[in-house]
């Protein structure tokens, strides 16, 4: 643990440090594209936040292979090998599309191309188990297609929700943070090597992501871009694709003993499958749902909108940073429950607490929405948002009246009746009528000089 701990923290260290300096190469490099109509900031706010993502990563990388325990990984598996090149291939096409912008289907091809670099030095599934059969083993064809599907998926997944700041390096900073928990359990718990690749990938992923949240929560100092919202969703993909099609499903179930319930033989089975989708499964679905609204209006898949789920929680009237936090708290919900069911699946504790959770979810999601109602007497003490529509209408005429329209008197305000005054410049002019007054006030440069 204490390995994988230091190199989370020179991983976290490197990046924090690397990020100003990128951030002053960003602006004089002018990658800072002006403000879109889909975006939330208001200012123009510098990209190219991945490269110091990246020198997290390679430094991590350098310092875990120098380590005692850690250092044999890298001489016993090529994963470490293949997970850098293929992060340096989708990351120099990310760092491409920050400053010149790079078409959708070049960068579909993009990360197909580092998904069959990784696959073809050894990342890749092998055998997929499926509940009810047991491991079914696959073709190389079809691993190697299911590896590039998977990692394509978990790659746009993530690009598709880096909308807010601090929300991508959030939400997979919280699903590597459980994916290391379930992976270390596996490596340490059961003793299966097969999983430390995976295990080492997370406290990477964590480095990375915690490194550069402080320059990117909001107001946001530098966005990651493509360059870093797709380097961390390759590598959240490499994690996935490494326990799931590597480590035997069969050795877990020798260890947990549990072949006397059904149930608690399949667990381990299929957990493996599950909690990869369940860490990604909010940035999954909101994928799914805008791949689905796009082709439904007859646009491409991949041109942007504000119909994410981040920018609902906006309309509706969430602020940017209870948004945000929203959105951590489901991804919290959903992988470390995930991780918890692993443990004990058959507990029955669990499950209240994850539905006790929803409930408070689902409350906290809907509160802008839930306006209280008061009494009558209460309603001087309490803030404008929460008295009735009627009394606060009456008090915002009382504050701000409207004027009066052409031939109206104006209404008294105030006790004794007295006329506030409207315009101060008409009050002066003596002698002309109403109408005068503002015809002369609306256009000064058209005075009749007869009157």
């Amino acid at each position: 643990m204490r390995e994988y701990l230091l190199t989370l923290c020179v991983t976290a260290a490197v990046t924090y440090l690397l990020t100003g300096p990128v951030r002053k190469f960003a602006i004089a490099a002018g990658a800072m594209p002006p403000v879109r109509a889909r975006d939330v900031h208001r200012e123009p706010t510098p990209r190219l936040g991945g490269i110091a993502m990246f020198g997290g990563l390679c430094a991590g990388l350098l310092v875990a292979s120098q380590l005692t325990n850690i250092g044999d990984l890298f001489s016993m598996s090529d994963e470490p090998r293949a997970l850098l090149s293929g992060a340096g291939l989708i990351w120099l096409i990310g760092v491409l599309d920050d400053k010149w912008g790079v078409d959708a289907l070049v960068k579909l091809g993009g990360q197909m191309i580092a998904a069959g670099v990784m696959v073809l030095q050894g990342l890749t599934i092998l055998w997929l188990p499926v509940p009810g059969v047991g491991n079914v083993a696959l073709t190389p064809l079809q691993g190697t297609l299911l590896t590039v599907a998977l990692v394509v998926i978990t790659i746009n997944a993530v690009n598709f929700v880096d909308g807010l700041d601090g929300l991508a390096s959030g939400m997979v900073c919280i699903a590597s943070l459980a994916f290391f928990m379930y992976a270390y359990r596996i490596w340490y718990g059961y003793g299966i090597e097969a999983a430390a690749p995976a295990t080492l990938f997370a406290a990477v992923l964590m480095g990375m992501c915690l490194g550069f949240l402080p320059h990117n929560m909001h107001p946001a100092r530098i966005f990651m871009g493509d360059s870093g919202s797709m380097l961390i969703g390759l590598v959240l993909a490499a994690g996935a694709v490494s326990i799931t099609g590597q480590v035997d499903p069969d050795l877990m179930v020798e260890h947990t003993g549990s072949v006397k319930s059904a149930v608690h033989t399949m667990v381990p089975l299929y957990m493996p499958l599950l909690l990869p989708l369940s860490i990604i499964a909010i940035p999954v679905a909101d994928l799914v749902m805008a791949i689905v609204r796009r082709t439904w209006n007859g646009r491409s898949p991949f041109a942007a909108d504000r119909g994410h789920l981040h920018h609902r929680l906006l309309e509706i009237g969430h602020s940017h940073s209870r948004a945000v936090l929203i959105m951590y708290f489901w991804a919290a919900l959903i992988a470390f429950g995930a991780v918890a069911f692993s443990v004990r699946s058959s507990s029955l504790a669990i499950v209240l607490a994850i539905v006790l959770l929803s409930a408070v979810g689902l409350v906290v999601l809907l509160l802008p929405r839930y306006t209280p109602r008061v009494p009558q007497w209460a309603q001087k003490v309490l803030p404008p948002r929460y008295r009735r529509q009627e009394d606060a209408a009456s008090g915002a005429a009382a504050v701000d009246p409207t004027p009066p329209g052409p031939g109206e008197e104006p209404e008294p305000a105030g006790e004794n009746g007295e006329q506030k005054e409207r315009e101060p410049a008409l009050a002066g002019l003596e002698g002309a009528t109403a109408i005068g007054e503002r015809r002369q006030f609306s256009r000064p440069k058209k005075i009749n000089t007869r009157e």
